[in-house]
C-alpha cells in the first residue's frame, strides 16, 4: 500500500444497541460516565493512532443528540413500551428487543442485563418499572447519537471517524488509502487493491470468538501473564498510550462543544 495518506473509519453502533446502552442504559449521560466518544469509540481512536503510527497535531468534531429527545417523540407514544399504542410499529420497542428475544431463547447480552434469570416472564416484569422499559423519547439521556471526528497527524496524514446510531449493528468498516494501494476491511474480510497491478487480493479474517472480537480475553491473558512473570513488557500497550487516546477524545469534545479546531502542543 505504500505510505498511508488518509483513513475513513465507521463505527456503526446499531439502532437497538444505541437504545439499550446509550439511551436507556448505563452510558446514557455524560455526567455519570463520560461522552459517547469515550464510552463507545475509545477503541477506534486507539486503533487509528496505532495504524497511523504518528502523533496527532489537530482535531475537529461535530455531533449532537438528534433523535432520542422528547421533541422527536411520535404522536401517541407512551412513557413505557409495554403500555404504548404505537409499540408494534416502533423499531426501538423494548418488547421486541428483550421479551421477544427471550421468547426465542436468545438470553445472552443484552437480554441478561434486564433480568436474571432472563426468562420471558422475568424480562417482561423488569420492563414494567425498570429503566430498559422506558420510551427512548422519554429518557434522561444526553450523549450524542451521531458524531464525526477529523484528525490530522504529523506529516499530514488525515483520519475521519464516523460514529452513528442509525445503522444495523455490525462490525466496524475501514478504508485505508495509501500511495500504492487501497485497503478495505469490514471485520470479516480485508481487501487490498494494488495501484501497480490493478488487482484486488482478498483475505478472510477468520473465526473470532469472545467479547469485543476476542479483545477482552486477550487483554486479560496478557495482564495475567505479565503479573505471573513479573514482566510489564508482556502487556503490549502502555498506560502512556492509553492516556494519549484519552487526550485525543477530550480534545475532540472541546472541539465539538466550542465549534473549533483544537491543536496539540
Amino acid at each position: 500500500m505504500g505510505e498511508i495518506v488518509s483513513i475513513d473509519h465507521l463505527e456503526p453502533v446499531g439502532f437497538w444497541h444505541q437504545a439499550h446502552s446509550f439511551v436507556r442504559g448505563n452510558w446514557r449521560r455524560e455526567d455519570e460516565t463520560g461522552p459517547m466518544l469515550l464510552a463507545k469509540c475509545c477503541h477506534d481512536i486507539d486503533w487509528l493512532s496505532y495504524i497511523v503510527g504518528r502523533a496527532p497535531e489537530a482535531v475537529s468534531s461535530f455531533g449532537r443528540l438528534s433523535q432520542f429527545r422528547p421533541e422527536q417523540r411520535p404522536d401517541g407514544a407512551g412513557d413505557r413500551c409495554l403500555q404504548c399504542a404505537i409499540e408494534p410499529d416502533c423499531p426501538y420497542s423494548a418488547r421486541k428487543i428483550y421479551v421477544e428475544a427471550a421468547a426465542r431463547g436468545d438470553t445472552s447480552w443484552p437480554v441478561d442485563v434486564v433480568a436474571w434469570p432472563p426468562t420471558p416472564e422475568n424480562v417482561e416484569a423488569a420492563l414494567q418499572e425498570g429503566r430498559y422499559g422506558r420510551c427512548v423519547w422519554a429518557c434522561d439521556n444526553d450523549v450524542v447519537d451521531h458524531q464525526v471526528v477529523s484528525l490530522r497527524y504529523a506529516g499530514g496524514v488525515t483520519a475521519n471517524l464516523t460514529m452513528t446510531a442509525f445503522t444495523e449493528m455490525r462490525d466496524r468498516v475501514t478504508r485505508i488509502y495509501g500511495t500504492r494501494g487501497e485497503l478495505r476491511g469490514d471485520g470479516e474480510t480485508i481487501e487490498v487493491y494494488s495501484f501497480l497491478t490493478r488487482e484486488t487480493s482478498r483475505h478472510e479474517v477468520g473465526d473470532v470468538t469472545g467479547r469485543h472480537g476476542g479483545g477482552d480475553e486477550a487483554i486479560m491473558g496478557d495482564f495475567i501473564a505479565a503479573v505471573a512473570a513479573g514482566d510489564p513488557a508482556l502487556v503490549p500497550t502502555s498506560p502512556r498510550v492509553a492516556l494519549e487516546s484519552h487526550r485525543i477524545v477530550f480534545a475532540a469534545e472541546v472541539a465539538r462543544h466550542e465549534d473549533r479546531v483544537v491543536t496539540f502542543g
